[in-house]
């Protein structure tokens, strides 16, 4: 006998057209209607993505990254922390896609078993992008106030890339 995961789809859609013919529904109208609707949701979130990417374009062609971490350097150095992270420390929150491609060049140059590259797979598995996410689900149901959802998460952001530097020191000296 096989992993029991490969039944679980199969299984689960039996279920729901033995409930459709129990009930007497027409699954195939629901199912239209809830594609409908998410078709919907994702035309309405549209505005909100695209302009969510141009704001992060803008803010990587800026410079600032690269600015914030030159005049950072000395201090993050001193508590044992490569500036070479710290890209990685202000696109998390915003995208996962360019995080995810922050930390694919420090593997890639530093290698995954450098310090570097250790504390940039914990930082990329300890933290989320909480600035989309916000801004996605608000949209999506139609939430404007967000002030205090964005501190919690930016402030859960921070925990988990400070539990990060301090997870690197404490197992890999």
């Amino acid at each position: 006998m096989g992993a029991i995961s490969v039944y679980i789809l199969p299984i689960f859609l039996l279920s729901v057209f033995v409930m459709a013919f129990v009930n007497k529904t027409n699954a195939f109208d629901h199912f239209v209607e809830g594609a409908k609707e998410g078709m919907r949701t994702t035309v309405s979130l549209v505005p909100n993505i695209v302009g969510m990417i141009v704001g992060i374009k803008v803010f990587l062609a800026s410079g600032i990254v690269d600015a914030i971490a030159n005049l950072l350097d000395p201090i993050l150095t001193a508590i044992g922390v490569d500036a070479h992270v710290l890209p990685l420390m202000f696109l998390r929150p915003l995208s996962g896609s360019a995080a995810l491609s922050v930390t694919s060049d420090l593997l890639s140059i530093y290698g995954p078993d450098s310090g570097i590259g250790r504390l940039a797979s914990i930082m990329q598995g300890s933290t989320d992008t909480t600035i989309y996410i916000i801004t996605v689900y608000f949209a999506a149901v139609g939430l404007s106030e967000m002030k205090h959802a964005l501190k919690l998460g930016l402030t859960a952001d921070l925990i988990g890339f400070i539990a990060a530097i301090v997870s690197v020191s404490i197992f890999f000296g």
